[in-house]
């Protein structure tokens, strides 16, 4: 059950008082630099003057992960969240300290997203954790957490969520995006700490880390306009002329090289795969092909590996697997056309 907002009361975050009607730019103040520099984590709060729900959307809680923080600094700067109902609560960059130095992880070598729900008297990550979800989180009744691939990996743009979870996948199907992933909750994950909350929260997954993405971008924009526009926060427009049907994916796996070398690669994020089929080859330095990578079952490849070197045992392709998966790419097809 979410709980329900109280849009009388004034919203206060990091001891600064947000009223209805209000927008503020805030530097929440964490632990500093052993330089004895200042790090904060920048919040965007946007209240309506009329009521409604109260909805975070989080970016760089990996540090490397940088599309997230294009799509807040484009979702703020859109008009059409001028009309907004309730409060839009938007984190750029949780992970400061990660984006200085390019890296997923804490300076204390912390995955962030594996220490919710934190402390204020624990490790660093524990410290971050604790006060982002004592000043925003647990203020919320929706959230949206936005990642990239890992370093070297590509992921199709697609959202994660607990798709048992009602409400979850209303917002998720509203998201718009062709690849819906069943995503069980991660221990010290955000995701798990917001359900533990009562929060329904979905999971963006697009582009890969250090990069900006273009159509990662826009369609992350877009999915967050029209998960506001769902829940009421932003009024309602008429049908566009082209729909992105969405699919739920209930397993998904990477395909691991079975051999170390150099990978060529046959298939590519987006691409219907069927069950033995050839997804690359895998080459010794003077050439000879040492083997190939077979798809073990009908799918749809959502995420994939950059680098062409691998090593025996390396997760190469992600593939999600749907009963129907030539809809799937056809869904896939539609979106890249119409944001391409």
């Amino acid at each position: 059950m979410v709980k329900k907002s109280n849009p009388t009361d004034d919203l206060v975050i990091g001891g600064h008082t947000i009223a209805r009607g209000e927008t503020k730019k805030i530097e929440l103040p964490t632990v500093r630099l052993y330089t004895d520099t200042d790090m904060n984590i920048p919040i965007y709060v946007k209240r309506g003057k009329k009521p409604g729900p109260t909805m975070f959307v989080s970016g760089a809680i990996h540090g490397d992960e940088l599309n997230g923080i294009e799509i807040i600094s484009r979702l703020i700067k859109s008009k059409s969240i001028n009309s907004l109902r309730g409060t839009l609560i938007a984190v750029p960059i949780v992970n400061g300290y990660g984006v200085l130095n390019q890296s997923r992880y804490l300076p204390d070598r912390r995955d962030l997203n594996r220490c919710f729900p934190g402390s204020a008297k624990g490790s660093l990550a524990g410290r971050i954790a604790h006060l982002f979800m004592k000043e925003v989180v647990s203020k919320c009744n929706y959230g949206i957490d936005l990642h990239t691939g890992a370093i070297h990996r590509s992921n199709l743009p697609q959202i994660r969520a607990n798709m048992d979870d009602e409400v979850t996948y209303e917002m998720a199907k509203a998201f718009g995006v062709p690849v819906m992933v069943n995503s069980n909750l991660r221990d010290g994950s955000l995701r798990e700490c917001a359900d533990g909350h009562g929060i329904p929260m979905l999971l963006y997954e697009a582009g890969q880390a250090l990069r900006f993405d273009e159509l990662s971008i826009k369609v992350g924009v877009k999915g967050i306009t029209n998960v506001l526009r769902h829940l009421g926060m932003l009024p309602k427009v008429k049908a566009k002329k082209f729909v992105i049907e969405p699919f739920v994916a209930r397993n998904s796996g990477w395909v691991r090289a079975s051999d170390s070398g150099f990978v060529i690669h046959k298939k590519e994020l987006g691409d219907r795969v069927a069950e033995n089929e050839v997804l690359a080859e895998i080459k010794k330095p003077l050439g000879d092909v040492s083997s190939q990578m077979l798809s073990p079952s009908d799918g749809i490849i959502i995420g994939k590996q950059n680098i062409p070197l691998v090593q025996e045992g390396e997760a190469v392709y992600h593939i999600a697997y749907f009963n129907k998966p030539k809809n799937v790419e056809a869904s896939i097809e539609n979106m890249q056309d119409n944001f391409e």
